[in-house]
C-alpha cells in the first residue's frame, strides 16, 4: 500500500484530489494540510511514500516544505502539483528535492499514475515543464557533461522530455537495457542521483535553451 499526503491551501481542490485517490487500488491517504508547515509537520508524523505538495501555499509554500521534508523524510517523493510552471518556480522546486512535477490541468487518473510511478521510482515531468528545459542543446566548456557521447546526449534530452525508457528506446531505436545503461552512465558523469536531477543539471549549466 502506497501511503499519501495531500498538501494544498485550496480545499475544494484537496478534498478532491483525496476523494478520488481514495477509490484507487494501492493507495492510502494518511494525511492532509492546508499549508507548507503544516504539511511538513504531518508528513514527519505519517512518514508517506508520497507527498502531493502545492507550491504557492500560506504558512511556508510548497518549495520550502519540500527541503523541510528532503532533510526529515529523504526517501519521501514529493510531486509538485500546481497551477504554475515558470521558471521561478520550477527549477527551485526540483532543486529543493521534488521529485515530479505536474500541473493541476492533469486529470485524475495522471495523478494516481504519477503517484505509483513515483513509489516506482519513475520521476514525472509535466510535457510543458519538461519543455521549458530541454528544447535545444549547446555546448559548454569544463563541465562534467563534457564527459558524455552524443548518444548519452541523446538519451539526456530524451530525459528532459519526460520520457520513459520504453520510450527512449522507441524513439533512439535501442533495447531498454541499453537505455538503462547510458542513463545510469549518464547519472554517474554527471554526478546526480536520479533522473530529474540529471534534467535541472542540464538546465543550470545551458545545455537547453528556451
Amino acid at each position: 500500500m502506497i501511503k499519501v499526503v495531500v498538501v494544498d491551501d485550496h480545499e475544494i481542490v484537496r478534498k478532491g484530489v483525496i476523494a478520488y485517490l481514495k477509490t484507487e487500488p494501492g493507495l492510502e491517504i494518511v494525511g492532509e494540510a492546508s499549508s507548507g508547515q503544516e504539511g511538513a509537520d504531518i508528513v514527519n508524523k505519517t512518514t508517506p511514500d508520497v507527498v502531493l505538495m502545492d507550491l504557492i501555499m500560506e504558512n511556508g509554500t510548497g518549495i520550502e516544505a519540500t527541503k523541510t521534508i528532503m532533510a526529515s523524510q529523504p526517501t519521501c517523493k514529493v510531486i509538485i502539483l500546481t497551477s504554475y510552471y515558470d521558471d521561478e518556480q520550477v527549477f527551485p522546486a526540483l532543486e529543493a528535492g521534488a521529485y515530479s512535477y505536474m500541473l493541476k490541468t492533469a486529470s485524475a487518473d495522471e495523478i494516481a499514475s504519477a503517484i505509483k510511478k513515483a513509489s516506482a521510482g519513475e520521476p514525472v515531468i509535466e510535457p510543458k515543464v519538461a519543455s521549458k528545459m530541454m528544447t535545444s542543446f549547446r555546448s559548454a566548456s569544463g563541465k562534467p557533461h563534457q564527459q558524455l557521447t552524443e548518444r548519452e546526449l541523446e538519451v539526456l534530452m530524451c530525459i528532459g522530455d519526460g520520457l520513459t525508457n520504453q520510450e527512449i528506446g522507441e524513439k533512439l531505436f535501442i533495447g531498454v537495457k541499453t537505455v538503462k545503461t547510458h542513463v545510469s552512465n549518464i547519472l554517474g558523469k554527471l554526478e546526480v542521483h536520479d533522473r530529474t536531477q540529471a534534467a535541472v543539471y542540464a538546465h543550470k549549466n545551458g545545455l537547453f535553451r528556451k
